[in-house]
């Protein structure tokens, strides 16, 4: 069965009503990221942060997979499909997807502020300073901040290295690590961009300059056209 590798990022959750960060209205216009999403802010102010991704946490629970997520499911009947995600939700689980890869954490888990393997899911449940890990230190957020290690990162180059396609959905291919997953592409293996706005990319690649649940069907449809020639 030949491999596909996607890489989502916040367009493919924003048609749930995920807030993204990037866009016009986006997270990053009420809050500051050295504030919340580093962890120097952390250390500074661990109550702002913790209630931040309460905040994030409370609205994935009133949210449901779209279109986008349930066409990749759809996909695996197909084909090896293996997603790669920027997105802390777990929308590609609850639409069914059973290779998910979370590059930057995931936000139903918290871990150890002092052992970053020590991990817990939590669900859509609140956390507070004070709540304590197992091993007596305060939970915090399971978020892979800016300038922290991404440890998913080795995994998901492999991936990519040995995909026979590749689709990009929904991200600005600004935020590394995970933007230049796209360099260790074979130049043999077919690529596909789904965005309704321009993302600059250096390489041969088909453009879908629509939203993630019109874009990704399209995608879906040629592959498993192709898949049954």
């Amino acid at each position: 069965m030949k491999k596909v590798v996607v890489l989502t990022g916040a367009g493919i959750s924003a048609e749930s009503g995920i807030s993204t960060f990037r866009d016009a209205g986006g997270l990053w216009e009420q809050y500051r990221v050295e504030d919340v999403a580093t962890p120097e802010g952390y250390l500074k102010d661990k109550a702002l942060v913790i209630d931040f991704y309460n905040q994030r946490r409370r609205q994935l629970a009133t949210v449901e997979p779209n279109e986008g997520h349930r066409q990749l499911v759809r996909l695996e009947k197909y084909y090896d499909v293996q997603i790669v995600t920027q997105n802390v939700d777990n929308l590609h689980e609850r639409a069914g997807s059973t290779n998910v890869i979370h590059l930057h954490g995931e936000l139903t888990k918290v871990r150890s502020e002092r052992n970053p393997r020590l991990i817990s899911d939590i669900g859509y449940k609140d956390i507070h300073v004070g709540d304590l890990a197992e091993d007596g230190a305060q939970l915090r957020p399971h978020i892979v901040w800016f300038g922290e290690a991404v440890p998913e990162i080795e995994n998901a180059a492999n991936l990519c290295e040995t995909c026979d396609y590749f689709i990009v959905v929904g991200t600005s291919m600004n935020v590394y690590p995970a933007a230049g997953l796209i360099h260790y592409v074979p130049r043999s293996s077919r690529c596909w961009l789904v965005d309704p706005n321009a993302v600059p990319i250096s390489r041969d690649i088909t453009i879908i300059k629509e939203k993630a649940g019109t874009g990704v069907k399209k995608v879906v449809d040629e592959l498993i056209a192709m898949s049954e020639k």
